[in-house]
């Protein structure tokens, strides 16, 4: 079995995966890539993991795609063209599982994320970053306008924010990061494992199917006007309210406060 992405599941309901490629500054190679989701899709069934950490072993988070293994694509026949837009499409669908998955899933990065980096970041749930970590979307400095990492940097951020970066190549450093909403939080090195730890085991610790249902619903309500996201969300809390364990729960809350 590859490891490529490496888990391990902590106790108290929380999984990590590291990506484990530091040879090229875990790069989303073809195999890292399948990997991945390989392990999304196991874990999107497994009712034990309550929070999934992603997290980068060795010197970075991501410095986003492996440009030799693309640029190797360039002898086939169609010069790359169907080699491209196949990878581009799987990475899409790696990035897409993060916020389709039942579980909320936590980025722990340190150092850099670019680019597909910058985009995986972007792609999940909430992120704390290390004190020192900067934040790119800079293909533009080698040609190569991050069109798909756009898509997750501009569902984040100011758009205005988001093309200043996408066409000047420039870096974002933690706290401007942090006041533009890309990540939640900033932790010093040495505690970046711990504090991402303890937000993983806050979350975990409630109760699972409302979460589940409350990150559904949080990602599709984005997408409708203001009306149609209160219709909907009216009847996926009634669904909440009818679940025996919220049931539970709300009588036993009501119980300590009589």
């Amino acid at each position: 079995m590859s490891d490529l992405i490496l888990r391990n599941d902590t106790g108290n309901g929380v999984t990590r995966l590291a990506l484990n490629s530091d040879r090229n500054l875990n790069a989303l190679s073809d195999a890292m890539m399948a990997e991945l989701a390989r392990h999304l899709d196991e874990i999107a069934v497994d009712s034990s993991v309550k929070v999934v950490i992603l997290s980068g072993e060795g010197r970075v988070f991501c410095a986003g795609h492996d440009l030799k293994e693309m640029t190797a694509k360039r002898t086939d026949a169609d010069g790359g063209r169907a080699a491209f837009l196949d990878l581009f499409q799987r990475c899409s669908a790696v990035m897409q599982r993060l916020p389709a998955l039942p579980q909320p899933v936590i980025a722990q990065v340190h150092n850099i994320a670019t680019a597909a980096g910058c985009q995986l970041l972007a792609s999940c749930d909430m992120a704390i970053a290390a004190e020192g970590t900067r934040f790119g979307v800079n293909g533009v400095n080698i040609g190569l306008f991050c069109s798909t990492p756009m898509v997750a940097l501009s569902r984040n951020i100011g758009r205005k924010k988001a093309f200043e970066l996408l066409t000047t190549g420039g870096f974002l450093d933690v706290r401007e990061a942090q006041n533009m909403g890309l990540i939640n939080r900033i932790a010093e090195p040495d505690s970046l494992y711990a504090e991402t730890q303890a937000l993983a085991e806050l979350v975990a610790s409630k109760q699972a199917s409302a979460v589940k249902i409350g990150k559904q619903a949080f990602y599709k309500q984005l997408e409708m006007s203001v009306a149609d996201a209160y219709d909907y969300t009216g009847t996926v809390i009634t669904e909440n309210m009818l679940l025996q364990e919220t049931e539970a729960a709300i009588d036993g809350f009501m119980n300590r406060k009589s």
